[in-house]
């Protein structure tokens, strides 16, 4: 990147996808009045410190595909962020910082290795979506149970064997996809979710003539088995 990008301290929007960049100079931290920076499509190995002291992001934090295998504590430093990419890179695990990024809306970490997230998800109270396909979970923090505002859930493609218990807990979740994973039974507390209007769970190993599948039909769920 020309020196001269760090010194434009009056941008608002910085869009570097598709560039080919493999490091990012900690020069970034500069760029205060930021409120979206896209990194998407690049070769990054790892995103410097200095990026949590982006305090004006409030849009969109967009770092996916890249060969990130971490991500730095400092991100939990941008509470106003709403919408942050992490997916399709190399991620095992995150850090707890994520819980402070309270402002956050949409969250997408699909196509990483996450066996479960940070116990510290459940701060995310106003989290709407939280898009976690490809990865290789097999549970969530009971911490979920606090994301009240969720209304879309996407697990599809990893390791879940049973329906995380604190999902019964989330008044306005709508929809949930589960194709793809372990599956062979469901709970009963599925069918007392208030605002559930879909439930994806084809390619499990549930059986389609299950009575709960069809009260949640009647009850105006689309169930697609």
């Amino acid at each position: 990147m020309p020196d001269s990008v760090w010194q434009r301290t009056e941008l608002r929007a910085l869009i570097l996808a598709n560039n080919g960049l493999t490091a990012l100079s900690p020069r970034i931290g500069r760029l205060h009045r930021l409120t979206t920076l896209d990194l998407g499509h690049n070769a990054l190995t790892s995103l410097p410190d200095e990026l949590g002291n982006l305090n004006g992001l409030s849009d969109c934090l967009y770092v996916h595909d890249n060969q990130l295998s971490g991500i730095p504590e400092s991100l939990g430093n941008l509470s106003r962020l709403r919408y942050l990419n992490i997916g399709e890179n190399s991620l095992a695990t995150l850090p707890e910082a994520i819980g402070r990024m309270t402002g956050l809306i949409e969250f997408r970490a699909q196509h990483n290795r996450l066996t479960t997230l940070p116990y510290s998800v459940g701060r995310l109270r106003n989290l709407r979506e939280l898009w976690l396909r490809g990865n290789t979970i097999e549970h969530l923090p009971p911490s979920t149970a606090e994301l009240h505002e969720l209304r879309h859930l996407d697990l599809r493609e990893n390791s879940v064997a049973e329906l995380p218990p604190s999902l019964a807990r989330l008044p306005r979740l709508r929809q949930i996809d589960l194709r793809s994973n372990r599956l062979s039974q469901l709970p009963d507390w599925l069918t007392l979710l208030p605002s559930l209007e879909k439930l994806d769970l084809r390619w499990n190993e549930i059986d389609p003539s299950l009575p709960l599948l069809g009260e949640l039909e009647r009850q105006g769920c689309v169930v697609l088995v």
